[in-house]
């Protein structure tokens, strides 16, 4: 096995444990943007926006949740029981971000409750994996891998 950025990872897979973490920070993360008065909601969304992009397009084993993770969590756990596919957590980065490029614009042409609720409907992803372990978009990506 091999250290990445961000989880324990061989070719095959990633520790699964990292995009729990990950969904975690970016609950709290969901939850300042929607507490926080403008323009600091606007700001808060613009990083949470960053990170999901590095997420999506570099990999969820590149972003800053990942290097933390593997710097102050990882070492205090023992091996995953199994590793999984990096490609579905990826692009529920991807899913993340969209929610967020909708919240962006709709903070910046002045729809305040369009941009909360695409922040609530992410916030809600986030809540199921960090506490379920469920990624509503990597069980999408599952959905249409197998339909296409």
């Amino acid at each position: 096995m091999s250290e990445t950025s961000g989880q324990t990872a061989t070719q095959t897979g990633i520790d699964p444990r990292g995009p729990q973490f990950a969904a975690a920070l970016t609950v709290v993360v969901l939850i300042l943007a929607l507490l926080l008065p403008q323009p600091w909601a606007l700001v808060v969304t613009v990083i949470q926006t960053v990170l999901f992009a590095i997420g999506a397009g570099l990999g969820v084993q590149r972003t800053p949740h990942a290097w933390l993770f593997k710097k102050f969590v990882r070492p205090r756990l023992g091996a995953p029981d199994e590793l999984e596919d990096p490609a579905p957590p990826r692009f529920a980065q991807g899913v993340g971000l969209a929610f967020l490029v909708v919240a962006l614009v709709g903070y910046l042409v002045g729809a305040t409750l369009v941009a909360q609720i695409a922040l609530g409907l992410a916030l809600v992803a986030a809540v199921l994996n960090a506490v379920f372990r469920f990624c509503l978009g990597c069980e999408i990506y599952l959905l249409i891998r197998r339909f296409a």
